[in-house]
């Protein structure tokens, strides 16, 4: 039982009008997020096919664990996001799952980024430069954010690993698929002086965000390893406690063994078709769904990039 999903939008104020690109119906021209695959409770996706169609993931979820492999987790584990950084975001940090849970009961945030475009010169900030916990809370006192943030440059293609408690900020002009735990946590450490709608300057978390730092995450990208199988390209980016993402560049056919019980699919480039148990599905650039415990045998067609993810 494939589930297709319906996305849900999040304006930001630093989002734009990219994600039209995938063929979405975007709410303004500030629309920074595209909750792609989600049961987060603050954008849970609608099911639009089969007999579950109207229903949320999270009621599936809960409802029919069996078409995740009876998995034991309280919540859904994933959620796939594409980000519009019309504007830089906020430089922010996430906590971890101790922290999270006992202070925000929910799950942390360790995430990871794949660059679908970036203009050029663009780029992200990823790390800082502070040696001790006493160095980093001077730093962030003084607002010496010059010298604490470290800048990478990106271009499309590029794959980042984002453990929580690492400093980061995408950077303007950057469209990314972030695959991430399902939280919606963010500890904002500086955010340019900018003011919302009612002309506030947006919440800081400064004393969070001292205590959920790691010093020493400084490694921005993962080795990745890619191989060829039948005519198709495979690259794995990251494989861990928290999910495993890969890419798949599809020519003409794929016979599609999937690595888990249970998966989530973007369709990030191209057009084409799934078979799932004799089922013909069309898909295309910008569709997101989920391969089931009921989904065995699975045959892609046509010329198509896709991301694929799992716990």
């Amino acid at each position: 039982m494939v589930l297709f999903l319906k996305p849900v939008f999040q304006e930001r104020i630093w989002g734009g009008t990219n994600l039209t690109q995938f063929g979405y119906d975007i709410p303004s021209d500030s629309t920074g997020e595209c909750w792609a695959i989600s049961a987060h409770k603050n954008g849970p996706n609608i099911i639009l096919n089969g007999k579950h169609k109207g229903q949320t993931l999270n009621q599936v979820w809960d409802e029919k664990r069996a078409l995740f492999g009876d998995d034991t987790s309280a919540h859904f584990p994933l959620l796939t996001k594409i980000l519009d950084a019309h504007d830089q975001l906020s430089v922010q940090v996430h906590p971890d799952n101790d922290y999270a849970l006992k202070n925000e009961g929910e799950y942390g945030k360790t995430e990871c980024w794949y660059i679908l475009d970036a203009k050029p010169g663009a780029e992200i900030i990823y790390g800082i430069n502070a040696q001790s916990k006493e160095e980093l809370a001077h730093m962030i006192d003084q607002r010496d954010f010059d010298h604490l943030f470290k800048h990478v440059p990106v271009q499309s293609g590029d794959f980042f690993y984002v453990p929580a408690g690492t400093v980061h900020a995408i950077g303007s002009g950057i469209l990314i698929l972030e695959t991430q735990q399902s939280s919606d946590t963010t500890y904002r450490i500086y955010d340019y002086d900018r003011q919302d709608k009612s002309g506030k300057l947006r919440d800081l978390h400064l004393k969070q965000s001292k205590e959920v730092i790691d010093i020493s995450t400084q490694q921005s990208n993962t080795t990745s390893h890619t191989k060829t199988v039948n005519g198709n390209q495979y690259t794995q980016f990251v494989s861990n406690q928290f999910f495993t993402v890969e890419k798949w560049s599809i020519n003409n056919k794929l016979d599609f063994n999937k690595p888990h019980v249970y998966c989530l699919i973007s369709i990030i480039k191209g057009n084409g078709t799934i078979i799932i148990n004799d089922d013909d599905y069309k898909i295309q650039k910008g569709d997101h769904f989920i391969l089931t415990s009921e989904d065995q045998i699975i045959e892609f067609n046509g010329t198509m990039e896709v991301i694929v993810s799992h716990p």
